[in-house]
């Protein structure tokens, strides 16, 4: 005997229900315990009018540039020695660089592509970390850029080994918005 179309149609709104819920808790899950609001005097702002010294206005420090080693196109760039990170664009120029503490385990220098991303986790040090950006793999131990939740740094010179690049959590959502799955990542000296 074939199924009547209401027994159809309440079958699959009960099916899409549950599977709204389903992402519903996933979501509810992944998000942050606290929310913190952007602090407005952030090292990326740009004061309205510049301060007067002796009649000349005073410029910024330029930005430090990309380093001409790093290939071509849209890319992200990491110096180790620098401990720095540059977003550039496809013209070739930096959209955002600032500094990150580097990970116990760093990766070789190279090209890499970014492999895989996760909103939050708990990092290797216990720490819960969001904005995660993976590229690489060094014996066995995952290389990538996060931000603490909590906004910490690991302490220098842990013993742990991790390979967890850390950044603030406005350059970690930056760094998430930029760096979608595939993109290039350059780690030079």
């Amino acid at each position: 005997m074939p199924a009547k179309s209401s027994t159809i149609v309440t079958a699959l709104t009960t099916a899409a229900v549950v599977v709204v819920g389903v992402l519903g808790y996933q979501a509810a899950a992944s998000a942050p315990d606290t929310l913190t609001q952007t602090r407005k005097d952030t090292r990326h702002s740009v004061p309205k009018s510049p301060p007067e010294r002796g009649g000349k206005k005073d410029k910024a420090p330029a930005a430090a540039a990309v380093p001409p080693s790093s290939g071509k196109g849209r890319r992200i760039v990491y110096s180790l020695d620098a401990k720095r990170v540059w977003l550039v664009g496809a013209d070739g120029k930096a959209v955002r660089t600032y500094p990150v503490t580097p990970s116990p385990v760093g990766p070789p220098l190279g090209a890499y592509a970014v492999g895989s991303r996760s909103v939050s986790v708990t990092g290797s040090d216990g720490i819960a970390i969001e904005h995660v950006v993976r590229f690489a793999s060094v014996e066995g131990v995952t290389i990538g850029f996060s931000a603490a939740v909590d906004g910490s740094m690991p302490a220098p010179g842990s013993s742990k080994r991790t390979g967890g690049i850390r950044e603030s959590r406005d350059d970690g959502k930056a760094m998430w918005d930029f760096a979608l799955h595939g993109t290039k990542v350059v780690v030079v000296s």
